[in-house]
């Protein structure tokens, strides 16, 4: 069977639109896949929240320079001093008959010993450096992390809020046209529609306030994530999480030994004694070794020296005192900032013993008479027996119960994380060395 020219024609044009149309649907696939790769999830518990903000603030990156500066200082501490080269020449003439004259010329190289005590010590301070960098970078964690678990615990307070503030304008909503209804069959009089529709305002006002406080509440997300975190984002959290502390005994002598700003204040204490201890060891003399080759048109020479630095006028008690005054000063407030963090822990775990107090109060009655006291005021509305001024006294109670039910469970939660502040936790996985 012989193709006429119009069919081929035809038959390469198809070829080419399906392979046209391969080509494009496997583009497709690529790049949907790798969407989804690299698209993050909506849905972050509070630990993957603290690493994506580890991650990506700058706050933690600028702290991890300073680390990384302090380390390039070891090196710098303990590079040793290079060798001089020097070079001569010159043309001799005599001035009286008889000598050789001609062309001069030497080269020697010099070495300086540097003092092993003052190595000793520039090198540990330098050490001691890098260890207060990063605890400097621990402590930008361990704060970041805290800030971030308390405004996400921040978050579900106002979105629980404005939950609260939905329901009662449902409730304000309802109660008005039970009332508009009352109104019309000439059971009330008009002054009480006009309370019912000032109350309706009124909580659409609270309700618009509440999610005005959600929406900011998650702006200060993003703002520490430096803008990581989707607008739409959401957290696999509740109020009513638990986490199991150790006692405050434990907490008091873990939190003496393990917070970062007390190892920071003891690292700079020992890069000042170190600093110190170079200071007096620079007392001591330094040597250089010299040697070089002279020639002249008569002779050569071979030239070996020994220079010796003698501390005769500079003793370097300026320095010393200016090193042991600092060490004095960082001392003091090494010993404060241990008292100051005592003191910290007592009264964050005191707050934690009273939030959960006021919680256990809230959850086994208060809230419980709040909602019964509601209930009867809206059925004895509905018998005639009770006016509407009872039911709004009874709903703002219960309102005003749940929202401070709420606002216990978020000092709980704001506690727990000074608590898990001052102790330096953040979470280490997936966080940049």
């Amino acid at each position: 069977m012989k193709c006429t020219h119009v069919q081929i024609v035809f038959l390469c044009h198809v070829f080419l639109g399906l392979i046209f149309v391969l080509l494009n649907t496997s583009t497709l696939a690529e790049e949907s896949e790798l969407d989804f790769k690299t698209t993050p999830t909506l849905d972050l518990t509070i630990i993957e929240l603290q690493r994506l903000g580890l991650e990506s603030n700058g706050l933690v990156k600028a702290a991890q320079s300073k680390v990384e500066v302090a380390e390039a200082g070891v090196i710098s501490a303990g590079a040793y001093p290079n060798p001089e080269l020097e070079f001569m020449g010159g043309h001799n003439r005599a001035r009286a008959v008889g000598p050789i004259t001609g062309n001069s010329y030497g080269g020697f190289i010099s070495q300086r010993i540097e003092n092993p005590f003052l190595r000793i010590a520039r090198i540990g301070s330098a050490e001691a450096g890098v260890e207060a960098s990063q605890a400097g970078l621990d402590r930008v964690r361990a704060d970041l992390a805290a800030a971030l678990r308390v405004r996400a615990y921040e978050l579900l307070l106002r979105q629980e809020i404005a939950n609260v503030e939905s329901g009662v304008l449902d409730l304000m909503e309802e109660i008005r046209r039970r009332v508009k209804v009352s109104v019309d069959s000439g059971e009330a009089a008009r002054f009480e529609l006009i309370k019912a529709d000032a109350e309706v305002l009124t909580a659409k006002s609270r309700k618009e306030t509440a999610f005005l406080d959600a929406q900011r509440a998650r702006v200060a997300l993003i703002k520490l994530t430096a803008g990581s975190l989707k607008k739409d984002f959401k957290i696999k959290a509740s109020l009513l999480d638990y986490e199991q502390l150790p006692s405050l005994e434990e907490l008091r002598e873990e939190v003496q030994a393990v917070n970062p700003d007390v190892s920071r204040l003891q690292a700079e204490l020992n890069s000042v004694n170190l600093k110190t201890d170079q200071e007096r060891a620079a007392v001591l003399p330094s040597l250089e070794l010299k040697f070089g080759r002279l020639q002249d048109p008569e002779f050569a020479y071979n030239i070996a020296s020994l220079n010796l630095e003698i501390p005769l006028f500079n003793r370097r008690r300026g320095p010393i005192s200016e090193a042991m005054s600092e060490s004095a000063q960082v001392r003091e407030t090494l010993e404060y900032r241990r008292f100051e963090i005592s003191q910290l822990l007592e009264s964050s775990w005191q707050s934690m013993q009273i939030a959960k107090r006021k919680v256990e109060m809230f959850e086994t009655g208060i809230i419980n008479q709040a909602e019964s006291a509601l209930r009867v005021a809206q059925a004895a509305y509905r018998f005639g027996e009770r006016g509407l001024l009872d039911v709004l006294d009874a709903q703002r109670v219960v309102r005003s119960v749940r929202k401070d039910l709420l606002q216990a469970r978020f000092e709980f939660q704001s506690a727990v994380a000074e608590i898990q502040r001052l102790r330096g936790l953040y979470p280490t996985e997936h966080v940049p060395k």
